[in-house]
């Protein structure tokens, strides 16, 4: 018999989207045709959502994570198209691992962060049933610290043109009017929810945590939708879930804070289509994690991880599983 541990935490991880496959300029409101626009939304939104896989490869690995993402997909230089997905910091936390190296530009030890790969897996259905499921790896190309920064991670996806849709932002600076109905896509519970959908509004915003601005709605979510996408009815991707303390009592990172953080980190081209898409090359010289103490080839120092992995352990909305033990 085999084992199990589940942790459910209170944080919840964030996907990221791009264009629509429809013109919300053109949509006919008539209820014929608000019905066929709400399902066409619906589809699209699933086509996006993904789940991410965390598991460690090593001795010491700690087990592993589910969490929710969404899919950004560009045309790069050569006319192929590049998946990317936005999720949560904290879900694919457990993928990273330092070592010590020495600089040789100043000779000075320092600490690189490296991770392993994270899994993306997008369901298959046909006829009303699932027939199977698709699995990729991915890099973490950014990475922004679950309790020092902003809990948010771009990922890029190893197999070109693996989704040919994207998401579609809402990068206004000013918030959604309280009341506002919302959809969230995500994986309930993990894999075995994985593109669930669920309905709220805006119930409040700017919602100040850990001095970091937040929205709260009361989408229902569960662990497992940390990276998840919540949307506007017209299919915009307003922010994504991270933290929550109940099924309808949950924090978004705003669009307008990602955008904030992804002009900053200069990825703003995974929210933004007009910002042109950097070259192979130009990506992977990006450094992983920004550090105001050292600036190590794709990685910083970061101390107290532990107490990261304790507090994440105890308090999130993803989902651990700790390493399978077999019952004597």
């Amino acid at each position: 018999m085999i084992k199990k541990s589940l942790y459910l935490s209170l944080l919840l991880s964030f996907v990221m989207i791009t264009s629509v496959g429809y013109s919300h300029h053109t949509l006919d409101h008539s209820p014929e045709g608000d019905e066929t626009t709400a399902r066409a939304v619906a589809e699209h939104l699933q086509e996006i959502s993904v789940t991410v896989h965390a598991t460690p490869t090593g001795r010491y690995s700690r087990g592993s994570t589910e969490g929710s993402g969404v899919v950004v997909t560009r045309e790069d230089e050569n006319g192929e198209m590049i998946n990317f997905v936005w999720t949560a910091a904290h879900v694919v936390d457990i993928l990273r691992k330092t070592r010590k190296t020495v600089d040789p530009n100043t000779g000075q030890t320092i600490t690189v962060i490296e991770f392993d790969d994270p899994t993306i897996v997008t369901e298959v259905r046909e006829r009303g049933r699932k027939v199977g499921q698709l699995t990729f790896d991915a890099i973490v190309i950014k990475y922004s610290h679950p309790e020092h920064g902003h809990d948010l991670a771009l990922l890029e996806i190893r197999k070109r043109s693996l989704i040919n849709v994207s998401a579609h932002f809402n990068l206004s600076d000013d918030p959604l009017p309280i009341g506002t109905n919302l959809y969230h896509v995500g994986s309930l519970h993990g894999q075995v929810g994985s593109n669930s959908m669920t309905t709220g509004i805006v119930s409040q915003v700017g919602r100040v945590f850990f001095n970091k601005v937040f929205d709260q709605t009361t989408v229902t979510a569960f662990p497992g939708s940390s990276g998840g996408g919540v949307y506007t009815q017209d299919g915009k991707y307003i922010g994504m879930l991270t933290r929550g303390a109940g099924e309808t009592f949950n924090l978004v990172v705003p669009t307008r804070r990602m955008k904030k953080f992804a002009e900053r980190e200069g990825v703003l081209w995974a929210l933004d289509p007009s910002v042109p898409l950097p070259s192979k090359e130009k990506r992977s010289r990006i450094l992983v994690e920004s550090s105001s103490n050292n600036s190590p080839h794709r990685g910083s120092t970061i101390e107290d991880d532990e107490k990261i992995i304790e507090r994440l352990e105890s308090g999130d909305f993803f989902i651990r599983f700790e390493r399978m033990e077999k019952n004597k």
